[in-house]
């Protein structure tokens, strides 16, 4: 494809993608709830979008599409497993939720240290996060780089992708906080969506039909069986799984979205209408991969398949086009959410909270660059699969959910077991995934998230707990008791 059409729609999405993060502009942002949870007065719909286009990033069109590519359906497994898991949110959303109203938290890292009455464990789980998130959003500055250049056969480099994406995530983010994010969110995850649903019946359509599409990739040795031509083994299953069905609750950028909405009739919104996006998404996404693999059998690395796919004239050039821009707006809508929850994290948790809300966020504002350029170096190193390095950093995260699990439905929880466990388990897994160790076979996230657990509890077991204040906070999370209706003297009511 010309790099000209590219570069079009690239100026294109630019322009109304800047004018909607301007016009949801009501005033400058007074304090850090304003800037980095939209006042706390999201609607269900934009919550959904939003929600659903921070989650669903490079990951999907390149990452899920490249290792359906390269593993066959057991991609599809593994993505659905993640849809499962997103019914965590039932039970730890409405909690969130009502903590974040009651004691006034911005981020999940301080609703962990106020809840275990320590300032050290807020401070470590925000270093945790991170160090396990600056990959992930280096992932989606590499899917971006990957897209353009895969689409121009490298007229339009992958530093340059890059570099464009991610001063297109710092304009955004800058504009006006979550709230510019979460606009640009809603108009991004519907072209996302609608785009690529619409290349996948076209492609489909080419192939004559669903039932040609199924005989074509009935050729392909290992398509549409488990472990197909040995790509997903059982290990590997469990190691690219078990991150993503805990991703709802572990990653904060996706957490720190359950402080956002109005109310709790917008959270429930929220999440029915993610639960149907992801749905959609997941098998588009799945299609993808497995039409590359038809038309484009020899590709030399798997995440080229949706690029190679877009740039062979099988689609119109200006549908090819807007799916681009879904793409490259499902990548900046991810960095943006990850470089605001990162810089919140470090402003209020790690450096001080002491200051005024004024001095906190014009720290956080300064933070998001620094962020953005961290991202942009790590980007260029090109490690990977998309997927399996989006997996990886997730794998780090899960040393957060013993603690998380804990702050809720366990009162003996203790500081001291946040620490040991987020700190061990965390760097056991850095050394994992340095060193490419599979121990007995398992991935890291297997035995990171064993280690936090088996920690978390002797540790607890073995310190003191700050019980008042777990009461407190667990009877907050629980909300207020429904009454029983009185019976009568015969006991029909």
């Amino acid at each position: 494809m010309e790099s000209t059409w590219v570069w079009i729609g690239i100026g294109l999405y630019f322009l109304v993608a800047i004018s909607a993060a301007l016009l949801s502009r009501s005033g400058a942002a007074e304090d850090m709830s304003d800037y980095f949870l939209g006042g706390r007065r999201m609607g269900g719909f934009l919550s959904a979008m939003s929600y659903s286009a921070t989650t669903y990033s490079a990951f999907m069109m390149i990452g899920l599409a490249g290792l359906t590519y390269a593993g066959g359906v057991g991609a599809l497994g593994f993505e659905l497993l993640y849809l499962c898991g997103v019914t965590l949110v039932l039970i730890f959303g409405p909690r969130f939720w009502r903590v974040g109203r009651k004691f006034g938290y911005v981020t999940p890292s301080e609703m962990i240290g106020h809840r275990y009455a320590s300032r050290a464990a807020a401070t470590v789980t925000a270093i945790a996060s991170f160090v396990f998130l600056l990959p992930y959003a280096a992932v989606q500055l590499a899917g971006a780089g990957y897209l353009v250049s895969g689409m121009t056969n490298g007229a339009i480099s992958f530093t340059t992708g890059t570099a464009v994406v991610c001063f297109a995530a710092i304009v955004f983010a800058m504009v006006a906080g979550l709230r510019s994010v979460v606009w640009t969110d809603a108009l991004q995850s519907v072209v996302m969506v609608l785009s690529a649903t619409l290349v996948v019946v076209i492609v489909i359509h080419q192939l004559g039909g669903l039932s040609g599409f199924f005989s074509s990739l009935e050729d392909q040795p290992g398509a549409l069986s488990v472990p197909g031509e040995g790509y997903f083994t059982l290990s590997t299953f469990i190691a690219l799984s078990l991150p993503w069905i805990f991703f709802s609750i572990s990653n904060p950028q996706v957490s720190q979205r359950l402080f956002t909405p109005g109310s709790m009739k917008d959270l429930r919104r929220m999440l029915i209408g993610f639960l149907i996006f992801g749905f959609i998404y997941t098998f588009v996404s799945v299609f993808w991969g497995f039409a590359a693999r038809i038309h484009f059998p020899e590709l030399e690395a798997a995440d080229n398949a949706t690029p190679t796919l877009l740039g062979s004239g099988l689609v119109p050039t200006p549908l090819a086009i807007i799916v681009m821009i879904g793409i490259l707006a499902a990548c900046v809508s991810t960095i943006d959410s990850i470089m605001l929850t990162l810089s919140s994290m470090i402003t209020r948790d790690v450096v001080s909270t002491r200051r005024s809300e004024r001095i906190q966020l014009a720290a956080g504002k300064a933070v998001i660059p620094v962020v953005a350029g961290l991202a942009f170096w790590f980007a260029q190193l090109q490690l990977d699969l998309i997927a399996v390095l989006s997996v990886s950093a997730s794998a780090g995260l899960l040393v957060m959910v013993p603690p998380i699990i804990g702050a809720f439905f366990w009162r003996r929880g203790t500081s001291w077991a946040v620490i040991s466990s987020v700190v061990t388990a965390g760097s056991l897994v850095l050394v994992l995934e340095a060193t490419e160790t599979l121990f007995l076979g398992q991935g890291s996230g297997v035995w990171g998230l064993a280690t936090a657990v088996v920690l978390f509890l002797s540790v607890s077991l073995l310190t003191p707990a700050p019980t008042r204040r777990a009461e407190e906070f667990m009877a907050a999370a629980a909300g207020p008791r429904r009454r029983s209706r009185p019976r009568s003297a015969s006991g029909v009511s």
